[in-house]
């Protein structure tokens, strides 16, 4: 008698095949999936015997834990495998109808009747249909004429991969480049708002064409960015460093600060700021699609180097004039206690 592919999933650990674990989840079935049939695809290995075998068996336990349905079958089945074997028979008196029986039952075929399960594929890898998008890992095996495995219809062309580079401000407003293509024809990319450093823009259609009749590749732009003298980005906040003078820190004022690429605005130093507190300025930052970051303003006090005789004068009586005052009170005490 014969109990069709089932059979075979006694013997087979297609968890093993894969190097997964049996609570794998389908992510990580897929990843692994994808990562073997890369390097054992018989494109990449010529009449390489071994790798070809291999790659079905890849294939053949990807069908199975691919699919929620057929992996729950199958675990049913290797649970059964775990237990004492039954013998074929010929279902007796004593119930015991053999391997027929028992797969009737657990995939509801009916007395006598069996179920079947092919591959997807069309070859003799019999082993589970390939990703769409595990042709381009492959670097665009396309047509190949193993069933079982990769598309034969229509490849998308490859990807062409480009860099260019763009101010701090061009960065945060947006701006246009051209590329020139390996078709000597350039190519005007118009970059968003905000793009950060490293960030990578896929052109649809303007890559590589199909070998096949399928979609045109894309271009994959990266874009980096230059630093700036002033600004630098957290997020779609900007951040910048604003000397102050002692009085403007001590007394407060109101002083001009730098914006991106605009006109400076101004902004009120609040009376007795101390280096280091951080003010912020609304709707300054970089501009995004949902809203529009702020400017966060550090201030510095500037200490003045070259002193004049006048100027340390005055110094010398604002000493005088706060001599009971000691900014380090109590920090030595915090510091033994802790």
């Amino acid at each position: 008698m014969n109990t069709g592919p089932q059979n075979e999933w006694f013997e087979k650990d297609f968890y093993k095949t894969l190097g997964v674990s049996k609570d794998a989840s389908d992510a990580d079935i897929k990843k692994a999936y994808r990562k073997l049939a890369r390097k054992y695809h018989p494109d990449t290995n010529p009449g390489d015997k071994a790798a070809e075998e291999k790659f079905k068996e890849i294939s053949q336990a990807n069908q199975v834990l691919a699919d929620k349905e057929t992996r729950e079958q199958y675990d049913q089945v290797r649970a059964m495998g775990r237990e004492p074997r039954f013998t074929a028979g010929s279902g007796g008196s004593d119930g015991a109808g053999g391997f027929e029986d028992i797969f009737s039952g657990l995939f509801n075929t009916g007395g006598g009747q069996r179920t079947r399960y092919t591959t997807r594929g069309t070859g003799g890898y019999g082993g589970g249909d390939v990703p769409p998008d595990l042709s381009d890992l492959l670097g665009g095996f396309g047509g190949s004429p193993y069933g079982g495995g990769f598309s034969t219809g229509p490849q998308k062309g490859g990807d062409i991969k480009a860099t260019t580079r763009l101010s701090f401000t061009e960065a945060a407003k947006g701006a246009t480049v051209k590329l020139k293509m390996p078709s000597g024809k350039p190519l005007s990319v118009r970059t968003p708002a905000g793009v950060k450093d490293g960030q990578k823009i896929r052109v649809r259609g303007k890559g590589k064409p199909s070998p096949n009749g399928g979609e045109t590749g894309d271009v994959v732009l990266t874009i980096n960015v230059d630093r700036h003298p002033v600004f630098r980005r957290d997020g779609d906040n900007l951040r910048m460093e604003l000397p102050v003078t002692f009085d403007e820190a001590a007394l407060g004022a109101e002083v001009e600060v730098p914006t991106l690429g605009g006109m400076p605005v101004r902004m009120k130093v609040p009376p007795g700021t101390p280096s280091g507190r951080v003010l912020r300025i609304r709707g300054k930052g970089i501009e995004g699609k949902e809203r529009t970051g702020d400017l966060l303003v550090t201030i510095e006090v500037a200490v003045p180097r070259n002193l004049t005789p006048k100027v340390k004068e005055a110094i010398e009586d604002y000493r005088k004039a706060t001599e009971g005052e000691d900014p380090r009170a109590g920090l030595y005490q915090t510091a033994k206690a802790s």
